[in-house]
């Protein structure tokens, strides 16, 4: 113990002497300042408008006494809840809460923020979970970004935009082939609940890997399992680096389930004003549509058609305007939509899909039918449209499929025309065997997004009757052969498919000979 520097020993006294004095600095110079503050600090008086509370329903609250508030202006209420403006009636002042209403009584004080509802924008958000607000949801720890967006902003002038003409790959043969989306494009995906209309915005977040593109899923009012499914199939195939989740599940507030799509478009203008490409998947309208019914209805706005507002097609129109593809004097950013809305019964001309069918340009339509007997993607090709088509394609989808979606449409024309038992001659019946193997190369697995080079080798099969004389259930194999076959005895040719390239017919030639020299299909 006598080798110790203990408190009673000279070296202890001289520490705590140290100490004091150094405390008693710090404490002399934090008076100092505090002083000096004091002395600067010019005290005066500020006028706040304080409403109050009149009732409270189910996600919306009246306010009376906030004359001079604007619209969409956030509203502070007691324990740090907030709220949105949203009706500015000449009495009284319906919010719309962003937070739960527990809690909230009449009488209780409102006061202004006199800012609009944003959300914080940045790199950071990027392999981050979050809710609307821009709250952390995935227990990662905080966001630290510094620049906030209003979640409404005005769409992009036309003469800000350029024409699409950049192909966005789904991974998918039937819609790259059949379908094609172009990067700025709104293409809308619809069908009845159950028949894979997630699985296809999720494949295609899954295919921009090493893209460059951003993503963006927005789930509106889904379950938490639902959502919890998606995350993890994105963290599964390695996707959560480029993507960006806003969740607004069916817990939560109406209020955050309706301005959930406007947050997640105005992270994807971040990106897309610094020149690159962002992909927004919007899971879904209906229910975006139906939660804003709900506070209409609750704030005893007037109904129309099926109980719907009547400005429930600008709440969509506003939306989805604001995706595009700037021109190169704005950076040449693109951001592309792909909004979901489920259908009922097949019911295609509803209010809420016609409304959407008619702001976006083309539709991938799934059917119950094509699902129930094991087509997937069960896309109807028939009801399905791109209102921009070819010029999104690469040049090797023209060579190859070209006329592939006329015969297709004529096959299943034919194949219901021969059901009845009519004779057909051979030329007829030939058509339908060839079509229903390029229905059967049109199959894909979920989550199993193909390259555009093996999508060609396998269209280039096909369409040159490699598979006419085989059956049917040996067709997968048969394609797989071919597309590891073509990928090692043609990489320069694939890589050339890949960027964009024009294929001759040497090139096609080429795909033959090796399909043959392989004996991967019977002639």
């Amino acid at each position: 113990m006598a080798g110790k520097a203990g408190t009673g020993s000279p070296q202890g006294i001289f520490r705590m002497n140290e100490e004091n004095k150094v405390l008693e600095l710090s404490l002399a110079h934090s008076f100092a300042t505090l002083e000096q503050v004091l002395e600067d600090y010019q005290p005066e008086l500020r006028l706040e408008k304080v409403g109050t509370i009149t009732s409270v329903g189910s996600g919306i609250v009246q306010v009376n006494g906030l004359k001079g508030v604007k619209a969409d202006e956030v509203l502070s209420f007691p324990g740090n809840r907030l709220g949105m403006a949203f009706n500015l009636d000449a009495h009284e002042t319906g919010v719309v809460l962003l937070d739960e209403s527990e809690g909230l009584r009449a009488g209780s004080e409102v006061r202004r923020t006199g800012r609009v509802l944003d959300i914080p924008v940045g790199e950071a958000l990027l392999g981050r979970v979050i809710d609307p607000q821009g709250r952390p949801l995935d227990n990662a720890g905080k966001i630290l970004l510094t620049e906030r967006r209003p979640v409404e902003r005005s769409a992009p002038a036309i003469m800000d935009r350029a024409p699409v003409k950049v192909p966005l790959q789904t991974g998918l043969k039937v819609i790259d082939a059949l379908i094609p989306i172009g990067r700025g494009q709104r293409e809308l995906i619809l069908g009845d609940r159950q028949t894979g209309k997630t699985a296809i915005a999720v494949d295609t977040i899954i295919n921009q890997k090493d893209k460059d593109v951003i993503c963006i899923y927005c789930a509106i009012g889904k379950r938490v399992t639902a959502v919890a499914r998606v995350i993890a199939t994105l963290r599964e195939h390695q996707a959560m680096d480029y993507c960006i989740i806003v969740v607004a599940t069916e817990n939560a507030p109406p209020g955050v389930q309706f301005v959930s799509p406007y947050a997640a478009t105005s992270i994807g203008e971040y990106f897309m004003e610094q020149g690159r490409d962002v992909l927004v998947v919007f899971d879904d309208l209906t229910h975006h549509a139906r939660t804003y019914r709900e506070i209409s209805l609750l704030l005893r706005r007037p109904p129309g058609r099926e109980a719907f507002p009547g400005d429930i097609f600008y709440i969509h129109s506003r939306l989805l305007e604001r995706f595009t593809h700037l021109s190169l004097e704005l950076g040449g950013g693109s951001m592309t939509a792909l909004p979901i809305v489920e259908t009922e019964a097949q019911n295609i001309s509803a209010y809420i899909p016609t409304n959407i069918i008619s702001i976006t340009d083309g539709q991938i339509y799934l059917d119950p039918i094509l699902f129930q007997k094991g087509i997937m993607p069960a896309v109807d090709v028939g009801k399905s449209v791109s209102r921009v088509g070819g010029k999104t394609q690469l040049a090797a989808y023209r060579k190859v499929a070209g006329d592939l979606r006329l015969f297709y449409s004529q096959f299943v024309e034919l194949e219901a025309f021969s059901r009845f038992g009519t004779r057909l001659d051979d030329e007829i019946g030939k058509a339908i065997e060839r079509g229903r193997r390029v229905r059967e190369i049109l199959k894909q697995s979920q989550s199993a997004p193909l390259p555009v080079a093996e999508q060609i080798a396998a269209l280039v099969a096909v369409t040159e009757g490699f598979f006419d004389e085989l059956p049917l259930a040996e067709i997968p194999a048969a394609e797989g052969r071919i597309r590891q076959a073509v990928n090692h005895d043609l990489p320069e040719l694939m890589q050339r498919i890949e960027k964009g390239d024009m294929l001759s017919d040497d090139d096609l030639e080429s795909m033959r000979q090796v399909m043959e020299k392989d004996q991967v299909a019977i002639n």
